[in-house]
């Protein structure tokens, strides 16, 4: 069901990635997504993709660089049903510590996040979209016994 990135997934991949944006971040313009989505396309293949799959339709995806998750994101017909939580526990199985930013007034996935075992660093205003967003960071508990 989880499995690494293909060259073949990027159009099924950007899909949802431009979806899911403009459904989570109402509160920002979706001309901001519909331009971010060139950059993000010609990027998106550098970092470590995983794809959550059933057969052969991309439901969700998570997109990695090192230990920072660039975003998780899930096609709408497929949310609350638990592929973001598979697909971050595969994250999670693989590092021993993640970092993300993620905007404050998106409290759906702040929640998320926080149930999941993330926590707050800090808070700062996102430069191109002047919207507050918080740092937050998951570590495992041989990550937390090490720093001890």
């Amino acid at each position: 069901m989880i499995r690494d990135f293909k060259s073949t997934d990027i159009e099924q991949i950007m899909k949802i990635w431009l979806n899911a944006n403009i459904t989570a971040h109402h509160f920002i313009d979706s001309s901001y997504w519909v331009n971010s989505y060139a950059t993000v396309n010609e990027i998106l293949p550098q970092a470590s993709v995983y794809v959550y799959s059933l057969s052969g339709q991309i439901q969700g995806f998570l997109g990695l660089n090192e230990d920072y998750i660039e975003g998780i994101f899930v096609d709408s017909e497929y949310q609350s049903k638990g592929i973001g939580r598979q697909l971050l526990h595969y994250a999670k199985e693989r590092h021993n510590r993640l970092l993300l930013n993620v905007y404050k007034r998106n409290e759906r996935a702040v929640t998320f996040y926080l149930r999941e075992g993330f926590k707050i660093l800090t808070e700062q205003i996102e430069e191109e979209t002047k919207e507050s967003e918080f740092t937050m960071v998951w570590e495992s508990l041989e990550a937390r016994i090490s720093d001890v």
